[in-house]
């Protein structure tokens, strides 16, 4: 069996021996290893590749090894389980839902949930369950309760928003804390909110991107986990760099799930470690 072992932690003397000696007496081979230290946080960050059948008492006994309040988990090979919240914008959903019938993404779209009709053809062409939920004639919170039970019910492990144009409650926020992804159209911190592309065009911009960042309560400035992007010129309207942007937004987008069913994103305070 192959697992991968991921472990945050205060910095302290002596971590990568203790851990990488309870895998040798488990008998558990090591096939690649990365680890980085926080020298001013002064937190300990490493994941593991094994192969190997470690013991049901294995994290426990790790845990007693490492520093207290140590962060560790022990993934096995299965999917990562995704599910997607979308609007009417196709790129970002589209593009994941391809790449999962590829099978070039490590996950299983659960279903996709939006608050129009819009994308439904989409789903349903790859056999993803669609649901709408209308946010009409419901408050802010009212929707968000309809949507993160309908989410529950599924149980994903991350919950990413395929250009979902709704600004999620604290309560909805504080449900999925650190599960749910988002793609945002521009370089954060830079023009943010409404019409990206038309105020990048305006200032007269040379490169424009995209942003996949974890969400918080502090809107759209959560931790970044990926950014790209794309170089324009003074011959390029705003209209011809939101397709350029969306090019670089479902690239961004499905790149940061992939980090994220590899295991590879640890949140750092409101910074990312992410392991390539």
């Amino acid at each position: 069996m192959s697992y991968i072992l991921t472990t945050q932690c205060d910095d302290d003397v002596g971590l990568i021996a203790k851990i990488t000696g309870l895998c040798h007496a488990h008998n558990l081979n090591i096939t690649r290893n990365n680890e980085f230290v926080d020298k001013d946080a002064k937190r300990f960050f490493m994941r593991t590749e094994l192969t190997g059948e470690p013991q049901n008492d294995f994290l426990s006994q790790l845990r007693a090894l490492l520093p207290e309040g140590a962060q560790l988990a022990l993934h096995d090979d299965t999917k990562t389980k995704v599910v997607l919240l979308a609007t009417k914008e196709a790129h970002c959903l589209g593009t994941v839902l391809l790449k999962q019938f590829e099978q070039a993404l490590n996950i299983e779209v659960m279903a996709v949930i939006a608050n129009y009709p819009d994308l439904e053809p989409l789903a349903k062409g790859f056999n993803v369950p669609f649901h709408v939920v209308s946010h009409v004639g419901l408050s802010r919170a009212e929707h968000d309760k309809k949507v993160g039970d309908l989410i529950a019910s599924y149980n994903p492990d991350i919950i990413g928003l395929a250009k979902y144009m709704r600004i999620l409650s604290p309560e909805f926020v504080g449900r999925f804390e650190n599960k749910i992804i988002n793609i945002h159209h521009s370089f954060l911190p830079a023009f943010i909110g409404a019409k990206p592309y038309h105020q990048a065009f305006e200032r007269g911009v040379k490169i424009i991107g995209a942003t996949a960042h974890f969400v918080n309560n502090e809107l759209d400035e959560g931790p970044i986990i990926l950014q790209d992007v794309t170089s324009v010129t003074h011959a390029n309207t705003a209209e011809m760099m939101a397709k350029m942007g969306k090019d670089v937004e479902k690239t961004v987008f499905s790149k940061a799930l992939q980090l994220a069913s590899e295991h590879k994103l640890f949140i750092n305070g409101n910074k990312t470690v992410v392991f390539s």
